[in-house]
């Protein structure tokens, strides 16, 4: 089986910040424990060997996937993947988690979270993503059985790979945490999240 690794790039914020919602429009680096995050991500991916990298255009994911690669030799190149990208929060970018469910209601915010229904005003096409993350996935079955991916991205759009693979462990949160990755198995007799939330 082919074998993808989903992961989230490390913190933005550190201990005593005021963290917010961070979307596309927003392209921060990632913080002191942010970088230490991604070091203790290459330290434990540094036997993987990577048959393909992708990420998306944000910083904070260039980052976080350069410290893995760059912790082994022969590396593959890393290529961008424009829907890798974090949604746009619209309203609600760079806003406390208290403002923002001021404005959209609790209820709203855990439909997001249950089954990655947008809350009003946010800009991002769930159908567009589930097919991006579904032609990927496509393209994975088309590796040899041993080879393995990484892709980093953000937990926005993290939250739609489940949607487009066959099977995933029961009572799955969707919410991939900072500097957590999940592992999504791929043959030819079809795909699984076989792991998901994981960390160093």
């Amino acid at each position: 089986m082919a074998r993808l690794i989903i992961l989230r790039h490390g913190n933005t914020f550190d201990k005593g910040d005021t963290p917010t919602r961070v979307g596309a429009r927003t392209d921060l680096s990632l913080s002191v424990s942010g970088h230490m995050q991604a070091h203790s991500l290459a330290t434990h991916f540094r036997d993987t060997v990577f048959r393909a990298a992708f990420c998306s255009p944000l910083l904070r994911t260039r980052q976080t996937a350069r410290a893995v690669l760059d912790a082994r030799p022969h590396a593959p190149a890393l290529r961008i993947l424009p829907f890798l990208t974090e949604l746009d929060y619209g309203p609600d970018e760079n806003q406390t988690e208290e403002t923002v469910i001021a404005r959209i209601g609790a209820e709203a915010l855990a439909a997001w979270d249950r089954d990655a229904t947008p809350p009003p005003d946010w800009q991002v096409d769930p159908a567009a993503l589930r097919a991006a993350w579904a032609s990927l996935v496509e393209r994975a079955a088309e590796l040899d059985a041993d080879d393995t991916v990484l892709i980093v991205t953000s937990n926005g759009i993290a939250r739609f790979l489940p949607d487009v693979v066959d099977g995933q462990p029961e009572g799955l949160d969707r919410k991939l945490k900072t500097g957590a990755w999940g592992v999504v198995d791929v043959g030819p007799d079809g795909t699984r999240i076989v792991d998901w939330n994981l960390r160093p």
